[in-house]
């Protein structure tokens, strides 16, 4: 009877940790999604702002450069570097509403298995193959490509 005590109290405590972190989880999602959209708004503003040209005006990068590259999301060429992630060849032309929760989790697998550089070279591959990434994790490439922006 003790056992079956000890098992159930250690159980207790692993599902008040799991609800503890879930909800940690949750608000830090939430951050991340106010923070990507005050970043579309900021990229929608400076967007209708910038002129045409190609070089750098007031410190904002062109895209053509090595420093550039690693924060722009824009594809700068046609060709398409893989990430190991050959399998999301099978999502060419979905919508980002489109994908299930297990889709949507596959993407974000990838997402984290990436160093931050790379996250803004993977969503321009992406781009290029025409794969569109699901909305959450698009909120979530927004907010660590704005993080490297903001670096210093």
């Amino acid at each position: 009877m003790k056992g079956a005590l000890v098992i159930l109290a250690v159980l207790v405590v692993i599902g008040v940790l799991i609800w503890f972190f879930d909800r940690k989880g949750r608000v830090q999602v939430q951050q991340r999604r106010e923070v990507a959209n005050s970043l579309n708004e900021q990229n929608t503003l400076g967007q209708s702002e910038s002129d045409s040209s190609s070089e750098q005006v007031d410190g904002e990068c062109c895209g053509r450069h090595a420093v550039c590259e690693k924060t722009s999301l824009s594809p700068l060429t046609d060709e398409a570097i893989y990430y190991d992630d050959h399998e999301l060849d099978r999502f060419i032309g979905r919508e980002a509403e489109a994908y299930s929760d297990d889709e949507t989790e596959e993407f974000r697998d990838i997402l984290m298995s990436l160093l931050p550089d790379d996250v803004a070279g993977w969503s321009r591959s992406l781009q290029v193959r025409g794969i569109s990434l699901p909305i959450d994790v698009r909120d979530e490439v927004l907010m660590i490509v704005g993080e490297l922006r903001n670096k210093p």
